[in-house]
This record gives structure tokens, C-alpha cells and sequence, in this order.
């Protein structure tokens, strides 16, 4: 009997639609007439879901039980009996009763697919195996309920259901997922948009790489042995021309049609002649690249074609962006052009010619390309000047033996020129030398022989070799001269672009490394710094694979100053390019100063921030810190007063008052005290373990009676935390809520365990604050909204952080669900502290 198949839909959380999923693709297949039965689905009273159970057969349940409490399982027999063409078996990773046949749901599964019968089923992200410890470290809970991975890749279909964050908070909250008492929890921990974020990530990932696997066992099975590249890398080749822009922006619609498509733009700068391009479009150009979300590259090479295909290479590129040549028709006899050869050798990357509205134009201002004597010109002068002369003497003598002698020097003249210009003065020379011999032996009466009978043909001889050696050395002389000025211009356009990332600040020490790693194509680049006693060398900042530890180790090193070294790991370079090596490790040197004085203008801000505290300290004193002072002055004087006689009740408020504004002043005093603490770095925390229900409920002494819900479960874990300022953290915080909630609304004080980290929740109703201000409010002498003076100075919050982070916890601000605002006090949990277990919170209400 075949085996049946197995569809898996996945999803990141619980709520996201696999199970209706399901059901919908069932109603499909029965629709064509496919016999579809449920063997189990659980609707968790979620009313969409049990609607769509309705038209579908069931399979009755079985019923058992254990610990004196009945259970329903799915009745695997009665499955295999009815025998159907497909079967619905709900959470793949469920744990069956104790007693059942099988101790997991999946083994159920098993049985179903060996019956021959198809299943489809469905698990989230978070109860694969391999991914117990992820999900744990990310949420907090540890998934009891597990499936090998190797059963879901076994799978013959995998569907991924997915939804963002935001619509299953939105779900969520109306109630189509959780019941209603339980939303508000659910949505304050597990279903946290962070969390949410994270196991949508390991989802997708999990399922691409699943994809991947398909891919690569169909690649097998149909012998395919090209790359196949799913994700695209586009390199755009730039000349500095005019055109550079259209290409970028051409490479940008192409690679905005795929997820995650980078965009590379390189400029090739030959060593023996740069193609023409202006450096200040160049600049325009790596700014727009960089607008894009692309980088920009700058290589020197010998050929351009080789040099832009080993970049593309290099970066596993997929397709590579070059312009329409701007070359005049005539000027393709002097070879095809870049792009013919890139498209040509490419193999098995793809080549874009985009036209341009300069294409075939010209380049405008004469090429400054050099006239450097490659390995094809030396070849073809000598040649020339071995094979030319022999060639020339059997055409004169064979063909047209009447000439005359001073035609026949004037054709060997011409030849030697002719290999002068093509390989210079060595081939030249021979050609003159081995001309004028055949000139005597052949030309020159007496002939067959090399006695000269007439003293002007000796002298003619002479004259040929020293011209034809003039000329040779007069080009020799020229080719030389050009290629020099060829390579002086390419370090020009490297010092170039190295003076423009100066004026476009760019500080960044790696990447002026990495730039020079590319540029000369080494291995591993270093910044070395030698220590205050001179004997030791330390890492500054590197680059690439194994760097060296000390200049003597480099295969290249410039030495910046008595301090700084600049240390290359790859291949020798030659002298003429530590030229252009010296200026990158001067300016190494410039951005290595640039980040320490950026240092110390970071610790400069924060002693000029310490001042505005102490500015803001002093305003406080003058405004806020006098109105409680003010009051209690004012009731004192009252009192002693021995004009008016006063009666209890009003003693007895003026009493109440002078306890008010002391109670106040108390409370503004302690806060300024404490942002001082914090400023000057003087919290020293003394941690230790301790729970929570030890310090939180002491922290609500001063808030009215009735106006907070303490939720505190007795299952927590103890927390490393400072008593005193865990206390007072809370304390503000709660001070805060209450403030701003409206009356009859008590504050949630809530506390739950995530991992190695225990939270503290304090939920109001109030107006809420906008995202925008949610770090606003935690700066010192903030008041958020129309918040009247003298109902603080601003304080609270800022207090509260600083004494989280002095803890080596945080404190940030959530949206409350429903309305309101949510301050979220994350701890650390003891390492000796049992783990959270499940239970219900402890309740109580101040």
C-alpha cells in the first residue's frame, strides 16, 4: 500500500488561521468530491473556526481518563476503519493521554500515512524541537509540547500562514483568539509585538530554508549543476560618465522587484590608463548608490573586463548593469568594447546593456587612456621585427627586384618604424639591425655578400640604423611617459575619492580599511598602535581574515608615525603603489584621532548635560521646592498667630496642611537628591535575592487606598535587585499611574515571569501618550502634557530608569490595551530562584 501524504500548515503563533486554514482547504477538496473526514480539530470556542467545521464529517472522539478528570482523543482506530481519503488531525505536536496507544499526536499521524491515508495537519514555529531554546530565551516559556523536526520536513507539502504583529494584537484584542479575561494577559506577555516579531522571523526563515531544500533535491534529481542564485546581487559598473545615474536608478527598479536585492556600484581604475570620468560626477553618483540602499566599490585593474568580472564574482553577484558604449562606430576597430566582453565571458551571470541618451556620442574630451605597451602591441612588434624583414626581402627580390637601393631603404625604414610603434625600442632595434644586413647582403653590389664596394652605401646603411634606433627610442620614450602618466592619474582618482570621503566625514576605521583591503586586493589590512613603553604592538582596527599582530609579519607596512603602522597581509605590492598606500594610512591616522576626540566630545556632553541638571536643580529650588515651603510657612504663622483664636477643625486643617506640603517637600527633595546620585554616578546597588511581594506592596504606602490592583503571583522567582531602589522605582512609577489615571480606574501592578527575567506591569487608563514622546518622559524636568507646576518637577520617571539601570534592569512605556499607558519594569531573575510555575496571581487590591 502507498503511503499517504502529509500537508503541514505552519504559523509563528497561536491565532494566525492554520486551523481554519485547514478546514477551508478541506471544504475544497470535498467540494470536488474528495472524501474528507476530521479525525480531530479543536475550535477552542473560537466561532469562525466551529462554523467551518459544519459540512465535514467527524469521526466521534474517543473518551478517557485519568486522575478522576475525562479527556478526549482523537479515536485513532475508528480513523482507520472509516478509512478515508484525507484526514484532519488538528496540533501535530499534541501530548495524547496517558494510556493512549501512542504518547504523541504525530505518532497518530504516522499510523495514518502508513495506512495509505492522506493527512493534513498543522504546528507552530514554536513547538519544533531543534527551536525549544530560542523560543524560550525569546518569550520566556518553554514549549512542553514538542514534534521532531524531522517529521514536519518529511512532509510533503509545508504551508506557511502567516499575518504581522499588528492584525494578531488586533485580533487578539477583539476577542476572536483568547477568551476576554484572558486578552489583557495574553497581549502583556506572549503576544508582545517584540516576541510576535521574532517567531515570524524564525518562521519565515525555517520555512526558506525548507524551500531551499526542495530546491536543492530537484536540482539533484535533474542533474543541474549551474547556479541557480535566488537571491540577487546587482553590480553596476560606472565609468564617471554622464550615464551613471541612469544605470543606478535602472538598477534600482530591478532590484526593487525582488526581496532583499542588493545593489553594488563599482568603478574600475586601470593601472595602465584610466577610462575618462569626472570625479566630481563620481561623487554625485556614490551618493546616489548610497541614497538607494546600495555601497559603491573603487578597484584598480589592468583590464577592465576581468577586473569588473572578479568583483561580480567576488560578491556572488547576479547580474551586472553597464551602459551602451559612448565609443563612435569607427572606434570599434580597435577591439569590441567593455560590454561586449563582459557579456561574452560572464558564463553564468546575467549582463544588462541599458541605452542612454549619450550612447554612441563619443566621450567628448580626448581619452587620456595611455598608450602602455601591452602583452598584445610587444608581441606584435616583434614580429614585426623579426619576421618583417625576411618577409619584405623575399617580396623585393622574388617579385620587384628592380626597385633601387633607396627604395629599398626607404621600405626597411618604414618597417622599422612600424615595429618601433608597435613594440617599442627592443624590436626596433632588431629590425634595424637585421634590415640593414639584409640590406647589404641582398641590395647592396656586391651582392650575396657583405662587402659594401661603394663608400655611400656604407654610409647610407648608417644612417638607415641610427634612424630607424631614434625613432624606436623617441616611441619607446613616448609609451613610457604615457603610462606613467596613465598610472599618476589612476592614484589621482584614488586620492580623489579618498579626500572626498574626508569632506563627507565619514569616520568610520574599518571602512577606510576595508577600502584599502579592495582597492590593492590584500588578504587581511591592520592598524597597528605601539604602547606607552614601546615594546608591544596593539590592534587599532582590522580588516579581513587573520590580521598580524606586528608590522614585522605584514607582507606590506607603512609606517604612519612613531606610534601608528599600517600592516597588509596578501602579496607584496611594488613601490609605485606605496604612494597611494601612504596617503590611506595617513588618513587612517586622521580618523583614528577623529574617533577618540569624538570620545571625548561624547564625555564633554555629558558634562555640559550634568550642567543643564544642575542649571534645571536650581530652577527646581527656585519654583517648585518654595511652594510647599510657602504653605507650611504660611499655616505655622497662622497658628502662632495670637490675633485670631482658631477652633479645632480649622487647627486641625492648617495641621493637615503643614503635614501635606512637608509630605511634599519631602517627596521633591528625596527625587532631587536621588537624580543627583544618578548623575554624579554615585548608586552603588547592593544586590541581593529577595521576592517580590516583599518590597512592591511597601511601595504603595502613599498612594490613596482603592486606586491599585496588586497582582502578584506567589509562583515568581526571586529577583537580584536592590531593596531601596527597587522601592522607590516602583513607587514613582506607581505615583505617576495614579496621577493620570481617571477616577474610579484603579492601576494594574502586575508581575510575571519571561525566562531569566521577571516584569513588573503598571497599567492605567489614562490619556496615554503619543509613540513619539515615550522616551521624552523619561528625561529629567519633563512634564508630559499640561501637567500644572507644583505637582512635581519632573523627576519621577527619570528616577525610576536610572535606579532600573543602576539594578541592570529597564524601564520602558507600552500602550496600555483598551487605552492608557503601560510602564514595564523588567528585573533579573535570582540564578538560584525556582522557575516560574503555573498557577493563579495572587490578588489584592490597596
Amino acid at each position: 500500500m502507498a503511503r499517504g501524504t502529509l500537508r503541514i500548515y505552519l504559523g509563528a503563533a497561536p491565532g494566525v488561521g492554520k486551523t481554519y486554514a485547514m478546514l477551508s482547504e478541506a471544504h475544497r477538496r470535498a467540494e470536488r468530491g474528495t472524501d474528507v473526514v476530521i479525525g480531530y480539530v479543536e475550535h477552542h470556542r473560537r466561532p469562525r473556526t466551529e462554523v467551518m467545521m459544519h459540512g465535514l464529517e467527524e469521526v466521534p472522539r474517543r473518551e478517557c481518563g485519568y486522575r478522576g478528570t475525562a479527556f478526549t482523543e482523537m479515536d485513532l482506530d475508528a480513523v482507520l476503519r472509516r478509512a478515508p481519503e484525507i484526514a484532519l488531525v488538528d496540533e501535530l505536536a499534541h501530548t495524547n493521554v496517558p494510556g493512549s496507544r501512542n504518547a504523541k499526536r504525530w505518532q497518530d499521524v504516522e499510523e495514518l500515512l502508513r495506512a495509505g491515508i492522506d493527512v493534513v495537519s498543522n504546528v507552530n514555529i514554536q513547538h519544533l524541537e531543534s527551536l525549544g531554546d530560542v523560543v524560550e530565551s525569546i518569550t520566556g516559556v518553554r514549549q512542553r509540547e514538542t514534534v521532531p523536526d524531522e517529521v514536519v520536513r518529511r512532509a510533503d507539502q509545508i504551508e506557511l500562514v502567516d499575518m504581522s504583529p499588528q492584525a494578531l494584537r488586533r485580533r487578539m484584542a477583539h476577542g476572536n483568539i483568547y477568551a476576554p479575561d484572558k486578552v489583557d494577559a495574553a497581549l502583556s506577555n506572549y503576544f508582545r509585538p517584540g516576541n510576535l516579531t521574532a517567531l515570524r522571523e524564525l518562521a519565515l526563515l525555517w520555512t526558506a530554508d525548507r524551500v531551499d531544500e526542495y530546491l536543492q533535491e530537484y536540482r539533484a534529481e535533474h542533474r543541474i549543476s549551474a547556479a541557480w542564485q535566488a537571491r540577487e546581487r546587482i553590480v553596476v559598473g560606472l565609468t564617471g560618465g554622464p550615464e551613471g545615474r541612469t544605470l543606478l536608478r535602472r538598477a534600482a527598479r530591478m532590484a526593487a522587484k525582488g526581496s532583499g536585492s542588493e545593489i553594488m556600484a563599482v568603478h574600475i581604475v586601470r593601472s595602465d590608463g584610466p577610462v575618462s570620468g569626472s570625479a566630481k560626477e563620481l561623487a554625485v553618483q556614490r551618493t546616489l548608490v548610497e541614497d538607494l540602499g546600495g555601497s559603491f566599490h573603487h578597484v584598480i585593474g589592468d583590464d577592465v573586463p576581468d577586473a569588473l568580472l572578479d568583483f561580480a564574482r567576488g560578491v556572488d553577484a547576479t547580474q551586472i548593469v553597464l551602459g551602451s558604449s559612448r565609443r563612435k562606430p569607427w572606434q570599434y576597430v580597435f577591439g569590441p568594447g567593455v560590454g561586449s566582453t563582459v557579456a561574452r565571458e560572464s558564463a553564468d551571470i546575467d549582463v544588462h546593456i541599458v541605452t542612454h541618451e549619450h550612447a554612441a556620442k563619443g566621450r567628448g574630451l580626448p581619452s587620456a587612456r595611455g598608450a602602455g605597451l601591452g602583452r598584445s602591441r610587444v608581441v606584435a612588434g616583434w614580429l614585426t621585427g623579426l619576421a618583417g624583414p625576411l618577409l619584405l626581402t623575399l617580396l623585393l627580390t622574388r617579385w620587384h627586384p628592380a626597385t633601387g637601393q633607396a627604395t629599398d631603404m626607404l621600405l626597411f625604414l618604414a618597417l622599422t618604424v612600424a615595429a618601433a610603434l608597435a613594440g617599442g625600442l627592443l624590436p626596433a632595434l632588431v629590425c634595424a639591425v637585421g634590415g640593414s644586413l639584409l640590406l647589404n647582403y641582398y641590395f647592396t653590389r656586391p651582392t650575396h655578400s657583405f662587402t659594401i664596394a661603394q663608400p655611400e652605401n656604407v654610409i647610407a646603411i648608417v644612417i638607415f640604423v641610427v634612424v630607424g634606433a631614434a625613432v624606436a627610442s623617441v616611441v619607446d620614450l613616448a609609451a613610457r611617459r604615457t603610462q606613467q602618466a596613465a598610472r599618476l592619474r589612476a592614484e589621482a582618482e584614488i586620492l580623489s575619492h579618498l579626500a572626498g570621503s574626508v569632506l563627507r566625514g565619514e569616520s568610520s576605521l574599518d571602512a577606510l580599511l576595508e577600502r584599502v583591503r579592495e582597492t590593492f586586493a590584500m588578504d587581511a589590512v591592520v592598524l597597528l598602535e605601539r604602547d606607552d613603553d614601546g615594546d608591544a604592538w596593539t590592534c587599532a582596527a582590522s580588516v579581513g581574515a587573520a590580521p598580524c599582530v606586528r608590522p614585522e609579519d605584514a607582507d606590506v607596512e607603512v609606517a604612519v608615525n612613531d606610534r601608528l603602522s599600517l600592516a597588509l597581509l596578501g602579496r607584496v605590492l611594488p613601490a609605485a603603489d606605496r604612494r597611494v598606500l601612504s596617503a590611506f594610512a595617513a588618513q587612517a591616522a586622521v580618523v583614528l584621532d577623529r574617533k577618540r576626540l569624538a570620545d571625548e566630545a561624547g564625555r564633554a556632553r555629558e558634562l555640559a548635560e550634568g550642567n543643564r541638571i544642575r542649571t534645571a536643580l536650581l530652577a527646581a529650588v527656585s519654583h517648585d521646592l518654595r511652594t510647599p515651603l510657602a504653605g507650611i510657612k504660611a499655616s505655622v504663622s497662622s497658628l502662632r498667630s495670637a490675633d485670631v483664636a482658631w477652633s479645632p477643625e480649622d487647627e486641625a486643617e492648617l495641621l493637615a496642611g503643614i503635614e501635606d506640603g512637608a509630605d511634599r517637600l519631602d517627596h521633591l527633595v528625596g527625587n532631587l537628591l536621588d537624580m543627583s546620585r544618578l548623575q554624579t554616578g554615585t548608586v552603588n546597588p547592593l544586590i541581593r535575592e529577595l521576592d517580590l511581594d516583599e518590597v512592591v506592596p511597601r511601595a504603595l504606602g502613599g498612594v490613596p487606598d482603592g486606586s491599585v490592583a496588586l497582582e502578584i503571583p506567589e509562583t515568581l522567582p526571586m529577583v537580584a535587585v536592590d531593596p531601596g531602589l527597587l522601592e522607590r522605582s516602583v513607587a514613582n512609577v506607581v505615583e505617576n499611574a495614579v496621577k493620570y489615571s481617571p477616577p474610579g480606574e484603579p492601576v494594574l501592578v502586575a508581575a510575571s515571569a519571561l525566562g531569566d527575567r521577571v516584569e513588573v506591569r503598571v497599567a492605567d487608563r489614562g490619556p496615554g501618550v503619543p509613540e513619539d514622546a515615550k522616551e521624552q518622559i523619561f528625561e529629567p524636568f519633563q512634564r508630559y502634557g499640561d501637567a500644572p507646576r507644583g505637582t512635581g518637577v519632573g523627576l519621577g520617571l527619570a528616577v525610576a530608569r536610572g535606579f532600573a539601570e543602576a539594578m541592570g534592569g529597564t524601564l520602558v512605556a507600552e500602550d496600555t490595551p483598551g487605552g492608557g499607558l503601560t510602564m514595564v519594569l523588567t528585573l533579573r531573575a535570582a540564578s538560584g530562584g525556582e522557575p516560574a510555575r503555573p498557577g493563579l496571581p495572587a490578588t489584592a487590591t490597596t
